[in-house]
Order: structure tokens, then sequence, then C-alpha cells
């Protein structure tokens, strides 16, 4: 799967896999302690005359090769649990494989998770000491990258206070300003682009942009498509824990994200399945839940292809296993490279709505989206979030309709705007049983 010699090569994966057993918590040292409990929760078993029960096991990683050149900026993608963050554990000698091996040429910066690596009750100071030298660099070595660290991280008046005492924004600018700044030649990040504001978003781009540029290599991780076909001079695709594709950042985004929605046929999506919300981050209740998404033209019919300017309306269905007075539905419509270019928002709306199905449609007077393809994420919440759904439907806006003398220049928007738009009220449909999910 690759054609670099070992000298070119950074990161060399040779048949790399990680197996799981679910239900029990994974032992990285054997020890006589896990043996003797082992070995008596059989004995136990048997003694009552029952087989010790099967531990079910899953292959986050199956088998992956791969190579990364130095200087090289690799991006990773695929969906959640697709065995990204396990590959980076790896590389970052974190988890051990099960089998194969990674070779690794450099000193590797990791930041996996927010804080990776720090210590609650050092301060940010402290732990910038701390870090330095797990990496193996001397006292003046991080003495001299140590103002540009704090500067980048913005965290100056706190540098002195314990890190456990920092906001998880604090807590990431800091993190991300130590694995960056502290030269390693590897840097591998996970997702830190999904956290944090846009602007430190920018400037995080910059310094992974910047550290390629040096030679240095990069491993990133991120659902955000723009970032990685913007630095990403590859891209390895992870599908169930094997190698779905490995290629121009480009191509594989584009097949990547083909996938990537839940529509079954243009215009429509069925949302009943539980594992269309597998993977998603935040908590919701599911007392309420979007059951299908539907898209209707101008002519009222369900459609995959809209013009520019011409009218929209959304017919979500949705049922309930509660009695609810208050509700509040968003629509955040996205390019496929996952850049949010507005948000439709209900506001709190005062209902009363019953158990049962019921719909709710929004109209779009004149479509503000130039020429491409969007998704269309789902949210909603009454007092507490109860349903979020990515990527629920496709859809494609084929350019103006007609003859243009005169064609519109439309900016892209980035959160709610003023977007003209109309809510109709929860309308209840039939009579039929209270909504289910598992998973």
């Amino acid at each position: 799967m690759s054609s670099l010699t070992s000298s070119d090569a950074a990161i060399e994966v040779r048949d790399l896999a990680k197996r799981y057993r679910l239900g029990q918590a994974e032992v990285l040292h054997g020890s006589l302690r896990d043996a003797v409990a082992d070995a008596a929760a059989r004995a136990l078993h048997l003694a009552r005359g029952r087989r010790p029960p099967k531990r079910e096991a899953i292959w986050a990683l199956d088998h992956v090769t791969f190579d990364v050149g130095r200087g090289e900026v690799l991006g990773i993608v695929g969906r959640n649990g697709a065995g990204k963050t396990t590959l980076l554990k790896i590389l970052s000698r974190i988890t051990e494989p099960t089998h194969g091996e990674a070779r690794i040429r450099g000193r590797v910066g990791s930041l996996l998770e927010v804080g990776t690596g720090f210590h609650g009750d050092l301060t940010g100071r402290e732990n910038i000491f701390l870090n330095g030298a797990i990496l193996g660099m001397r006292r003046r070595e991080i003495q001299a990258k140590f103002d540009e660290i704090v500067a980048f991280a913005d965290v100056e008046r706190f540098i002195d206070t314990p890190v456990k005492r920092y906001s998880s924004g604090m807590y990431l600018r800091l993190a991300f300003a130590v694995a960056a700044h502290l030269e390693p030649e590897i840097l591998i990040v996970d997702e830190v682009l999904a956290v944090g504001d846009a602007a430190f978003q920018r400037k995080c781009l910059g310094k992974m942009s910047e550290a390629s540029g040096e030679g240095r290599t990069v491993l990133l991780v991120s659902h955000n498509m723009s970032a990685i076909m913007q630095l990403a001079k590859k891209c390895l695709w992870l599908d169930s824990g094997k190698v779905r594709a490995l290629g121009a950042p480009n191509e594989i985004v584009t097949a990547y994200l083909s996938e990537g929605h839940v529509s079954e046929q243009p215009g429509f999506a069925d949302l009943r399945g539980p594992a269309i919300r597998v993977g998603v981050p935040k908590q919701t209740q599911k007392e309420i839940l979007f059951e299908s998404v539907r898209l209707l033209d101008v002519g009222e019919r369900t459609s995959g292809v809209f013009f520019e300017g011409e009218p929209m309306r959304i017919e979500l269905g949705l049922r309930s296993n509660v009695r609810a007075s208050r509700l509040e539905v968003l629509c955040k419509f996205s390019t496929l490279e996952g850049t949010l270019v507005f948000t439709l928002a209900s506001g709190a709306m005062e209902v009363d709505i019953e158990p049962g199905a019921f719909a709710l449609p929004v109209e779009i007077p004149r479509l503000p989206l130039r020429r491409g393809n969007y998704l269309i994420d789902l949210y909603m919440l009454t007092s507490l979030p109860q349903d979020d759904i990515r990527g629920a439907v496709e859809f494609e806006v084929a350019g103006p309709q007609g003859v243009v003398t005169d064609p519109r220049r439309v900016r892209d928007y980035l959160g709610v705007v003023d977007v003209e738009q109309s809510w109709g009220l929860p309308e209840r449909v039939g009579e039929s049983s209270p909504a289910t999910i598992t998973g």
C-alpha cells in the first residue's frame, strides 16, 4: 500500500490490529491480581454448574497497513467507532497493539484529548516543563519556547494556577500549544478543531500548516472536512477498523461524505433506526425523537434538487413519549465538507404535545444558497436536549433557474443568521404507540 522507502517514511504501520473484549476492562500488563480474579470468577461459575460467560471481542483496528512520509500531513477520516483514536493511541505508545507493528522515526507530540498528559494539581508553568521533559527536551530548550507557548494559549494571567481550575477552553489551548511548540518531529492531533472558538481554530490550522512547512510530520483526525482538505497531502479513510481507502484528500473526502448521510431516497430520510444516532456526542433524553425529514419543492414534490432562490418546505416527522409544553427545533445547513452555512431556529415554542406522532413544517421562501451539495443536521430540545441527528438529509442546489442577467452573489454565513423562514405549529398525526429507541 506504500511506495516509500524506509528512509523516507516517518511512520510505517504494518498489519496493525487491536482487539478489545466487551464487558471487560482492557488489561495492558497482566498482573497476578488480574489472573487470580479471573480464575476465581471462572471457578465460581463452574461451582454453580454454569459455564463462564463468553466475552465478545471486537477488532477496533483490523490489520491496517500504511506509511506516512517525512514532512507529510495525513488526514484521517471515518465515522465514530471506526478506529481512528485507537490508531493514534498506538502510534503515541499509549496502547499496545494486539498484532502487527508501527515504526516511528522521530519524537512524537500528541494531543489526543483535552489536556492529555497534564497533571491537574500542577500549574500551567509546571505542566509545560513536565511535558517537555517527557518529550526528552532539556530545560533550556523548553525555556526558549516558554513565552511563545503561553502567548499562543493566551493564559498569561493563569500560568501559575493549577490547571484543574482552568476552563475546558483554557485547558485545550495550553495543551495544543505545548504539543505544537515543543518541536516534536511528529505531531499527532485528534479532533482539536472540534473544541474552541473560531479564532483558536484558525490559530491551530495555521500552526499545523507551519509545522508541515518546517518538515514535521502531522497526523490529523477531524470531522472538519475543510481542515482535512486544506492541510492534508494524503487522506486515510478508516471503516470498522479497516483501511477503506488511502489517497488524495479531495477524492477520499468526496467518497467518504457520499456515504456520510442517512438519506435513503432523494429529499427524504427515515430517521427511526438507532444506528443513525450512534456516536453523536451530545447527551439527549430521547423522549421526543425525529422520525423522518422530507424536502418539498415549489410544486409540493419530494425532491433532492432545488434551484437558487427557490422555495423549500421541510416537513419534520416527530414522535413523543411524553407530554410537553415547550419545544425548540434547529435545522443546521452545512456543506459536505462540514462548513456551517446557516441555521434555522424555531425559537422556544409554547405547545401542547401529547404522546404520539406529530408533524412540524418550516418554510423557506427563497433558498439563499449557491450551487453545490448540502446537508441538514437536526437538533431538538424541550427544557433538555431531546434528539440530535447529523447529516439527516442531503440535497443539491442546481444553480439559478432560467436565464440570469444579474446573477446574485450570496455571501457565506456562519451560525444563526437572518434567513427568511416560517415555522408552523406541531400537528397531531393519527393515533399510534409512543416512540422507543434502543442502542
